[in-house]
Formats: structure tokens, sequence, C-alpha cells
């Protein structure tokens, strides 16, 4: 795979005509019969508990979070409950996600601020949430989407970001101008989803530095492919 672009994609990218919306609901449909599974890796029973997590899978892989997480949520079981908790206890439970000192100072501020204005309650609502220490608006994505069943945006990750490109859906580089490309040119009702299937495919398949374009179900429909 190199960088280069498809005119097919590019104009795609600018686009949300029927032609963009038919080309983006072929790949669609390819993504979903090829990850059937696809959804959150992150382990989580409760919007508290999958805000945590995503606020630990920062620079980070799901993997390693749900690793951490069992620790950290029997200790610390709501917010009521981190909230008063020690900071240097969280960073403990934390250390192995990397950047501890200020996710642990983010949960932290996230708990107290949850008890403080809603309640000790994860609000499923983005501006309320965006004002949550740690928490942008990917993060207030991920918790609408997975937790609340609320399409309000399309998670950009590194994957979704990068795959956007290869894919001819975005030629943008800024995570709020992808999520827009992609807003346009899938219904709302795919947007949460759409993420799960395009960091599956970007874990699977789409790799970084070497993606396996020889097995991808998608090769057909991919400006990038080798």
């Amino acid at each position: 795979m190199a960088g280069r672009k498809g005119t097919g994609g590019a104009s795609r990218a600018r686009g949300g005509g029927a032609a963009a919306h038919l080309a983006a609901a072929r790949l669609y449909d390819a993504l979903a019969a090829t990850y059937p599974d696809a959804h959150c890796e992150l382990d989580f029973a409760t919007p508290y508990q999958l805000l945590a997590a995503t606020i630990l899978s920062a620079q980070c892989t799901d993997r390693r979070v749900n690793m951490v997480t069992p620790a950290l949520f029997a200790r610390f079981p709501d917010a009521r409950a981190l909230a008063a908790a020690p900071l240097e206890e969280v960073e403990s439970l934390v250390r192995t996600t990397g950047f501890f000192r200020s996710k642990a100072k983010n949960l932290v501020g996230m708990a107290a601020a949850l008890v403080a204005d809603h309640g000790g309650e994860v609000p499923a609502d983005m501006d309320a949430l965006v004002r949550l220490p740690g928490v942008g608006r990917k993060t207030a994505n991920v918790i609408l989407g997975n937790a609340f069943g609320v399409s309000a945006g399309v998670v950009v990750d590194t994957h979704v970001a990068r795959l956007s490109r290869r894919l001819g859906l975005s030629t943008e580089e800024d995570p709020v101008r992808i999520e827009a490309d992609l807003s346009r040119q899938f219904p709302r009702e795919r947007w949460t989803m759409l993420s799960h299937l395009l960091i599956f495919h970007g874990r699977r398949t789409c790799d970084a530095r070497r993606p396996k374009c020889e097995a991808c179900a998608v090769r057909e429909m991919c400006p990038s492919a080798q």
C-alpha cells in the first residue's frame, strides 16, 4: 500500500451525493460481512465503566485496558467511590496503561464532576460529556454510541483516520473534519457500527505499516490498494 489516492475516492470524500452514498453503502456492507462480530472491544457493564475505560484507552491498547479495569472497578465501583479515591491509589491501579498520572487525575476529576453536576450518573449528552475532565468528542461519541445507543457522531481514532484516507473516504488529517466527511456519506444509524468496522479492519487487515492488501475484502473498492 502506498499513499496514492484514486480520483474516485477523493471525489467521494468531498461529496455527499447519490454516488458517494452508494459507494459508501457497498463498502459498509462488505466490511459488515467480513466482520459480523465487530463491537466495542473495551469491557464494560455500565456507562461509568465505559467512560473510565475509554479515558484509559488513550495511547493504550484495549487489551491492556481490559486487564486493568477489573481491579479498578472492584475498588471503585461507581463515580462516587472514584471521586473520593486517593490519587496515588488510582495511579497505582492504572500505571500500566501509560501516562498514568494524567489519566488518574482525569479519572478522579471526571468522577467528581459526575457527582457534582449529574448526581453521579453519566449524562447522555454530548455537551455535558465534553465538559468532563479527560473527555473529548471522540470519547463522548464512544459513550453515546455504545452505552446509550445514541448516534451523535463517528468515533475517529487512529485506525478510523488512517482507513478513511486509504479508502478515499476523506482527504483530511483533522479528526473533526474526517468525522464530518464520514457523517455525510453514511446514514446516522450506521455511524456507531461504522467505527467498529473500520477499527476491526485496521487491526486485523489494514495495518498501518504492512496492510494485507492481498487478503483484503474491500481491495477492489480501495484506491490505495497495491
